[in-house]
């Protein structure tokens, strides 16, 4: 699988327009998850930011 900067483009848009949904759809359920977040602790925001990352190379992978 070759990447272009225009692939990267690609999915920099569709990462900004997914993580623009749920603010545009919910702004007050947007902002109680984000309160709810600033009370974890940092290693379960890495254990997410990890599981995020590994998914997000195990579905590359398979597409790929």
């Amino acid at each position: 699988m070759s990447f272009d900067s225009d692939t990267l483009w690609v999915a920099f848009g569709l990462m900004l327009i997914f993580e623009g949904i749920f603010p545009f759809l919910s702004p007050q359920g947007w902002r109680d998850k984000m309160s709810q977040l600033m009370v974890l602790h940092d290693g379960q925001i890495r254990f997410f930011g990890l599981a995020c990352i590994l998914v997000g190379l195990l579905m590359l992978g398979w597409l790929g």
